[in-house]
């Protein structure tokens, strides 16, 4: 299971399920988006790795140690750093009424949440938004590209990769100048991450590098047409 851009799979729920039925028909879809398939495992064994041994044993011990108020509120200073990726990529794609309310979520949950540590735009009605800039570009009629797993990052593709780069300049680590600090603040916030996966591996079945794939694939193309995608089944 891949970590740090990887948030995608919180949210897949019941697609994921879905997906697991659908398997056999969307593996022929989605080979042809993965001409690197090659290198893409090769880089999928190593984060695969990588995780089996420090990532997700660290997120264990967390879960274990952390009460669940005290995680919920770290999850949420976290979701409150992102509303703010949210709200320039809803701008850029010109969702007004969407950026207004990832407005709306940064000025309450940042006062009256205390920095976000509680999420009380979500008790106003203010739901969040998951926007980033490959969406952007995928809005703008930019295609994917090929399919390409990250050393570190994880399932991308080659749009989604480049898009990275923008979205990480709405990070507040760039703008950190103490390196004790950011460094401890980008390592709580992967292990924060990876801990809120732990509940949605039961999920997946059959050949793991394919199913999160094709996942991936399914997601990112339902995200960037908001839903509107055709039935090829």
């Amino acid at each position: 299971m891949h970590v740090i851009g990887a948030r995608w799979i919180v949210r897949l729920g019941g697609l994921m399920a879905l997906l697991g039925a659908l398997l056999p028909a969307v593996s022929q879809a989605a080979s042809e988006e993965d001409p690197w398939e090659g290198f893409n495992r090769a880089m999928f064994r190593f984060n695969d790795t990588l995780d089996t041994y420090a990532l997700k044993p660290l997120a264990q011990g967390y879960q274990k140690v952390t009460p669940q108020f005290l995680e919920d509120g770290v999850h949420n200073v976290f979701g409150n750093i992102g509303d703010v990726g949210n709200l320039a990529n809803n701008l850029l794609q010109g969702k007004l009424h969407d950026a207004g309310v990832d407005t709306g979520r940064l000025i309450f949950n940042t006062t009256f949440g205390l920095l976000g540590f509680f999420d009380v735009a979500k008790q106003m009605g203010l739901q969040k938004s998951d926007e980033d800039f490959g969406q952007t570009l995928g809005a703008w009629g930019l295609q994917s590209g090929p399919y390409l797993v990250i050393p570190f990052l994880g399932p991308s593709s080659v749009r989604d990769a480049g898009g990275k780069v923008p979205d990480s300049l709405l990070t507040p680590y760039p703008h950190m100048d103490h390196v004790p600090t950011r460094n401890v603040t980008r390592g709580v916030e992967v292990i924060d991450t990876r801990a809120s996966l732990l509940s949605a591996e039961k999920l997946i079945s059959g050949d793991k590098y394919i199913f999160i794939r094709n996942a991936y694939l399914q997601n990112r193309e339902f995200r960037v047409k908001d839903g509107e995608v055709e039935d090829d089944f």
